[in-house]
């Protein structure tokens, strides 16, 4: 081989190394620098260049998507930076960090982030399969969250003096008994520890425990300082422990008989999945009234876990609980009642007392069909069809809205909803421009006040066109609220006309897909 050919086969030989470059090591100079993660209040603050080095850095890390808009967003800041500061006081071995998800597309699209905040907790390096975080959003409730999943979710009790501790120490104390913590069923148990949040756990396997408590087989026992003081749930010795079937048992048993509707107390009302509502209104400023409370709490015993039994005292804040009843605060004491599924009221005869036996006997005709639901609806306007949008009430809507002689276009609405106060413009101006069509009537209702025996509205604000003809027919408006397109739809006959599409020439390469913005979904 010639001599002036060997530095050249070198050089290619080298280049084509499956290993890249020149092998060896590198000199630190060579090495790109990894970022430092910046913090505020606590808080890392992480972009797509440093989630890889926080994820191997810290084993458990919580993970906050945000937005700098998003108000809820804005109101879990402080109590966010508040449990960073309560796990770090308690060595909890925890990191809390945030990304801000419209300046970090690729992370907010990695994770599947579709509203804000969105927040995901990462163990041990796995950037693939995240937890989606499904606590409070209070310092506390977020710390305790996270303990529960660093940490035991319950704890492990040796003797009396520990059980009892437990017990004296808290209001809702769940106490699992097990013969062997070995078996599946305690797995169960700790699963649906880590997230009850609002009650502590604890488990044992001790006889002395068993036979302190009286038991002789599996059982979960919860503790409360309230109504009849203990509820077991035995563990079926064939099916084992299901964990629906509990957290159904818990959820039951943790809450009052007799629960008194309040900002605290609410949430929980609602998250029971006691679907079933029986409310009691009174002036608790009043002892004539407060006398009432007796009876009703004698006949909720009864319809345990079947009807969740709720006072409401008309003298507080209670103004919005009346109205959604059709109810005035003079027509205390009275009862009704609610499926929050169905959304169907029932309301008593008229002038029975509030007894145990009245309402027992309520709620036996309620739940066997003996009672028909009643609608709320407001008085019809004397000049309700004096202006372009013509106001339509309970009373008045079957009237008008499947007239066969008559294209009517409603809008339902709640007073409250900011979409329904942005489209009612558009829709004020459509009704000025259909006016003289007397074969055409815009309406409104509004739907918080105004129930309909034909459908339930669930959405605000939702559009329904009823087309003139037989057969009731209705039509479900879906298109965007502007005049422009409200006005197509009426003209085509209660359908948005498809306009032809452009023809676009074939690109020869597939065109790069633009960065997708995430939106916010802002909760209760």
């Amino acid at each position: 081989m010639s001599r002036q050919l060997l530095p050249v086969l070198l050089l290619l030989l080298r280049a084509s190394c499956p290993w890249g470059q020149e092998q060896g090591p590198k000199s630190p100079s060579e090495e790109p620098p990894e970022e430092e993660i910046p913090k505020e209040d606590g808080i890392l603050v992480l972009s797509r260049h440093t989630l890889g080095l926080a994820l191997r850095e810290h084993p458990a890390l919580l993970v906050e998507f945000y937005a700098p808009w998003c108000g809820h967003c804005k109101a879990l800041a402080p109590e966010y930076s508040k449990a960073a500061a309560l796990l770090a006081a308690e060595s909890t071995a925890v990191t809390l960090s945030k990304v801000d998800g419209p300046a970090q597309p690729e992370l907010a699209e990695e994770f599947g982030v579709t509203e804000y905040p969105t927040l995901k907790f990462f163990r041990n390096g796995n950037r693939t399969h995240p937890e989606e975080y499904t606590g409070p959003r209070e310092a506390e409730g977020i710390a305790e969250w996270l303990r529960r999943r660093v940490g035991p979710s319950a704890m492990q009790l040796e003797d009396e003096a520990a059980a009892q501790a437990l017990i004296d120490g808290r209001d809702l104390v769940v106490i699992g008994f097990f013969q062997d913590l070995q078996d599946e069923d305690v797995a169960t148990f700790l699963a649906l520890a880590r997230d009850a949040l609002d009650m502590t756990f604890g488990l044992t396997d001790r006889p002395r425990l068993f036979e302190q408590f009286g038991l002789t087989k599996d059982t979960v026992v919860l503790f409360k300082k309230f109504d009849e003081g203990r509820a077991d749930f035995p563990v079926d010795e064939e099916l084992g422990l299901d964990l629906g079937d509990l957290s159904r048992f818990l959820v039951t048993h943790s809450m009052h008989l007799v629960t008194e509707f309040n900002s605290q107390t609410s949430p929980k009302i609602f998250a029971a999945r006691i679907l079933n509502h029986l409310l009691l209104f009174v002036n608790q400023t009043l002892a004539a009234h407060r006398e009432l409370l007796a009876g009703f709490g004698e006949a909720a015993p009864h319809f345990r876990g079947q009807v969740l039994f709720v006072v409401v005292d008309v003298a507080a804040d209670n103004e919005h609980v009346l109205q959604y009843f059709g109810l005035k605060a003079e027509a205390a004491p009275t009862l009704r009642f609610i499926n929050v599924e169905t959304t169907k009221k029932y309301a008593p005869v008229d002038g029975v007392p509030v007894t145990a036996a009245s309402v027992t006997a309520f709620c036996h005709t309620v739940l066997n069909g003996q009672v028909k639901p009643y609608l709320l609806s407001q008085e019809v306007p004397p000049d309700w069809d004096q202006r372009p949008v013509k106001t339509l009430v309970g009373k008045n809507f079957e009237q008008v809205a499947f007239d066969e002689t008559k294209n009517v276009f409603v809008k339902f609405y709640a007073p409250w909803c900011t979409h329904c106060k942005e489209m009612a413009p558009a829709w004020e101006a459509l009704a000025e421009k259909y006016q003289d069509h007397e074969d055409i009537i815009i309406a409104q209702l509004d739907a918080t006040a105004n129930e309909l025996d034909a459908f339930a509205v669930h959405s605000f604000p939702t559009l329904k066109y009823f087309p003139a003809g037989p057969g009731r027919k209705v039509i479900e408006y879906k298109s965007t609220r502007d005049l422009e397109t409200l006005s197509k739809f009426l003209d085509n006959g209660g359908v948005v006309p498809t306009e032809e599409p452009t023809e676009k020439p074939a690109a020869p390469f597939p065109e790069p897909r633009a960065n997708s913005t995430v939106g916010s979904k802002e909760e209760l």
